[in-house]
Formats: C-alpha cells, structure tokens, sequence
C-alpha cells in the first residue's frame, strides 16, 4: 500500500527553475539595490540568518554547506545548500554549485527550487559592487581582478556599473595564460582589459581590487596596494587567507554580518579572526555594510584610505536574490511547476 500524507492538498505545486530561467530573470542592478535593502536589514536586525554550517569532505578539501535566511522585507523564506569545492576548478566546472530552496513565510510551504550556482556567482559580485559604490574613490577608474574563474568573470561584469569611469581592467590569474584569455574574452565584451603579468602587477595603481581566489596564501598585500585603494575580497579557504594582516590592520574594515565573518570558518573569514588574535584589529572596529547603507556608521573619511570589504557570503543575499527571482517568473510565466 503506498505512502500518502495525512493532510491531502495542503502541498502544492513547486516551481522549478533552471540556470538559463535564473540568470535570464535577474536583474543585476536590481540585486544590488535589493542586496543594500538585505543588508540594512540584517544590520537592524530584522532578518532572522543564523551562521553557516557544513559538513567536510577532507579528501577533496570540499564542503557542503547549509545557509537558511528570512528576510521579511522580501516576503522570502529559504535556503540555500552549496558546495565548495575548490579543485574544481582545474576540472573545468564551477568550485560552487548551488541550489535554493524557497518556502511559503506565512505556512512554511515550499514553492519554488532554484538553480543557485548563478545566484552565488552574481550575488557576490553585486556585494561588492555595492561595496565599491559606498567605499570606493569617486574618481576610482583602475581595477584590478585577482583570479580567472567563475567570481572573476561576475566581478568584472558587476563591478564597473559602480565606477562609471573605469578605463582599464587588469587580470591576474594563477598562470599568465589563463589571465590572457580571460581578458581578451572581457575585451571582446567591451571592458578595457588586459592580463597582468603578476597579482603584484595587477595591484599597483590600482583603485579598486577584487581578490577572487581559493588561494591559501595571501594575494593582497598592503605594500602592493596604492593610496586610497579599496579592497573587495570574496575568496574562500578553510586553512588559508587572501588578505595579508597588514592591510586588514591598516584598513576600514567592512563585512556584511560581524557574527558570521569573525566567526571561525566555514561561517567567517580567517584574513579577520586571525589578526584579531594578534591584537591589531578590534571586533568593534569592524563595520557592517547595512550600517553604511542606513549611515549607521561612517565609511571612507579620506582620499587616502584603504578600505577593505570582506565578504563570507550569507543567506541574506541568497534569499534577497531568489526573491528577484521568483518575482521575475511569476511575472513572466518562466519555470516548470511539479507537485512533490
């Protein structure tokens, strides 16, 4: 006799929605606007978003991990399940993939599962693109990118719709060739960019630098990095860190939640936990970006400043995203219903 639920009805149909659905529907200049709303959120207290967790897979230096988030301002309840595995990328496939799941607030009732390989990708990048807008010189022209994979490509896109006078891109990648494909493929688009022959290279002179790297050691150094320069770096590594201890102990630091980024990883970033154990950087001095959005607190105060925005990656912005999302397909009939 087969399984039947005691409450028939009460579960309806679950709107799937592909990769192609996903990225077609987002809007990135919408997401940023609706990442600033997240964030304020979060920041005020709003948004209910419990730090990450996530079960190892040590021989592959791999993870998967959980990040649910309500955010009453998007009408959204979810979550997100996303693995990070880092070889992948030797591989030829993304180091995240990613679904998301989202759910009816007022019943729990889940009405939609996503693809949130693209939703990471772009969400992270609009972070810091609203970074870059709130941190960033104005006359910021110069960017330099530090890696050449999936953030790499997201950033490039998303990070010149916060400088408006952008006049060259620079990339640099783990090997010279893959930085030059990836700028000729950026040149192709429209972007003025060239491959760096050095993370070193890339960093000197520029205005604004996006480290998007898995690497263990840092790529930003606080001597390569020029007066006034604003750092967004969104790479992960359990053991690692992207950032040296100087520029995260000289800089503005800014970061979506402080209770996850100074949390100990997977939830926070070892570039702040550890330079707070050596007593350089105070937890107190760490500045949420929803702070800056509602000017709660104060961001850039010279010219000469280096500010630095370190993202984890939280649910809020997954939610925020999918809500987007969701919205966009209800409108345009997008995606294929199923009943579980």
């Amino acid at each position: 006799m087969p399984f039947r639920l005691p409450w028939p009805g009460i579960i309806r149909g679950v709107l799937i929605l592909s990769a192609q659905d996903v990225e077609r529907l987002l809007d990135i200049d919408r997401l940023v606007d609706a990442l600033a709303d997240a964030m304020a959120d979060l920041s005020a207290g709003r948004a209910s978003m419990p730090a990450r967790v996530a079960a190892q897979v040590q021989q592959e230096d791999g993870l998967l991990a959980v990040m649910p988030a309500h955010l009453p301002s998007a009408g959204t309840l979810g979550a997100k399940l996303v693995s990070v595995f880092p070889r992948n990328e030797d591989r030829g496939i993304p180091s995240h993939q990613a679904v998301i799941a989202a759910f009816d607030p007022a019943t729990g009732t889940p009405v939609a599962l996503m693809d949130g390989t693209y939703i990471t990708a772009a969400r992270t990048a609009a972070g810091s693109a609203l970074a870059t807008r709130l941190l960033a010189r104005r006359d910021a022209s110069v960017l330099a990118i530090l890696g050449t994979g999936v953030q790499a490509r997201s950033h490039a896109r998303a990070i010149p719709r916060a400088m408006p006078d952008t006049s060259e891109v620079r990339i640099a990648g783990r090997t010279r060739e893959r930085a030059e494909a990836l700028a000729a493929e950026l040149d192709a688009a429209g972007l003025p960019a060239r491959a760096a022959g050095s993370f070193q290279e890339a960093q000197s002179g520029a205005d604004v630098v996006c480290a998007t790297t898995h690497s263990p050691h840092p790529v930003v150094l606080r001597r390569w990095l020029s007066r006034g320069a604003h750092v967004n770096s969104v790479g992960f590594n359990v053991q690692g860190r992207e950032v040296d201890g100087d520029t995260v102990a000289e800089a503005l630091v800014v970061v979506e939640s402080r209770h996850s980024a100074l949390a100990e990883p997977p939830a926070g970033a070892n570039d702040l936990t550890w330079v707070i154990r050596d007593g350089r950087l105070s937890p107190e001095d760490v500045v949420e970006i929803g702070e800056l959005v509602t000017g709660a607190r104060t961001g850039r105060s010279s010219d000469d400043q280096i500010t630095l925005y370190r993202s984890v990656g939280v649910a809020v912005e997954d939610v925020a995203a999918a809500a987007l999302v969701l919205r966009a397909a209800r409108e345009h009939g997008a995606g294929v219903e199923v009943e579980l």
